[in-house]
């Protein structure tokens, strides 16, 4: 048996006081629904039809009651309901935006990150080096972009050995290089003035910088790509000429970007292509390009050049390029240009 609690009655019973509290409408409406229920089978009491219309009255406002009951307790939760999604939603904007403040936070540091490991990439090496790093962006590229004074090492080192290793492999050279107008006496003097003053001993060629030796220089350049070009088909080489100097020299391949000075024993700066700042370079080096005076090189088919080209057939690729050779050159003058665009002296030996 089940012990009495302290008001002496059994716990079942007040459980069931407790449930009939809650429940006392639906359980009167369902003692009236059986009372109508048992006059339904034939039952005789006295006043049957008034015990009856009562009963359906009763239950009818029983349910009455139990809707409003129900209603009330509806109000208040229906209320806590919205008062609770007002603080979720409050909730939610707080959090939307310190997700904000995270995610800006977050920017930061990646955009901090990604300037640090920037500014690790560009690499400093000396003038000793600087051979071997144009050496190892010679081997495998496919391109090179070239700009600054008047290609000296570019007809040495750059254009012969890249046109041999893309003919080994056959496949295409592209070239684009911007050197210094030699029909332009003005910036070839500033350019021979420039380098007299950072030296104005003999360089590792053997010669002094002069006016004419610019001029030359520059004249032996576009000599030595248009030989190049009619002995390599795939060779697709473009070349600007430009009427201001620079005092650096870019060297842009595949792999990486070059930057270098006048002096061969300076220091060179080294930008590895999956950075930044080497597609920034290679826009401005082709905008640079293609602002320069523009050399038709593909005119060159018009003036064949021997392995050993004539006086003749260098006076002839001159006029049909359009870059006039100075009046007083002598046979001499662009026999020494010749000299120039094929056995040219690599300046940093």
């Amino acid at each position: 048996m089940t012990a009495p609690t302290r008001t002496g009655w059994p716990p079942t019973m007040i459980r069931f006081a407790n449930w009939l509290g809650k429940n006392a409408d639906a359980f009167i409406a369902l003692v009236l629904a059986i009372t109508v229920a048992v006059l339904g089978l034939g039952v005789n009491l006295p006043d049957e039809d008034q015990i009856t219309n009562s009963a359906i009255l009763a239950v009818v406002g029983l349910l009455a009651t139990a809707v409003l009951r129900d209603r009330g307790r509806r109000i208040p939760v229906e209320a806590e309901v919205r008062d609770t999604l007002r603080a979720s939603s409050s909730t939610l904007d707080d959090l939307r935006g310190k997700m904000a403040h995270i995610e800006q936070f977050e920017d930061v540091l990646a955009g901090t990150k990604r300037a640090l490991d920037e500014t690790a990439v560009v690499r400093v090496i000396s003038g000793g080096q600087v051979g071997q790093v144009l050496a190892e962006a010679r081997r495998d590229t496919d391109r090179w972009f070239f700009k600054g004074g008047t290609g000296t090492y570019i007809r040495a080192k750059t254009l012969p050995e890249c046109v041999a290793a893309a003919r080994r492999e056959r496949r295409t050279l592209l070239f684009r290089m911007e050197i210094l107008d030699p029909t332009d006496v003005e910036v070839c003097e500033a350019y021979a003035r420039h380098r007299r003053s950072v030296s104005d001993a003999p360089d590792a060629t053997g010669e002094k910088w002069t006016l004419e030796r610019t001029r030359k220089e520059a004249y032996a350049t576009l000599l030595a790509a248009c030989w190049h070009k009619q002995r390599f088909a795939m060779l697709d080489i473009d070349i600007g000429l430009a009427r201001t100097m620079t005092t650096l020299r870019y060297d842009l391949a595949a792999s990486r970007l070059v930057v270098t000075r006048d002096d061969p024993r300076g220091e060179a700066l080294v930008v590895d292509s999956n950075k930044f700042y080497y597609s920034w370079m290679s826009a401005e080096l082709q905008t640079s390009l293609d602002q320069a005076r523009r050399v038709p090189v593909e005119q060159a088919r018009l003036a064949p050049l021997d392995d050993e080209p004539t006086v003749e057939e260098v006076r002839k690729l001159f006029e049909v390029i359009g870059i006039g050779l100075a009046p007083a050159y002598t046979d001499r003058d662009v026999i020494e240009i010749i000299r120039k665009a094929l056995r040219a002296k690599d300046p940093y030996e």
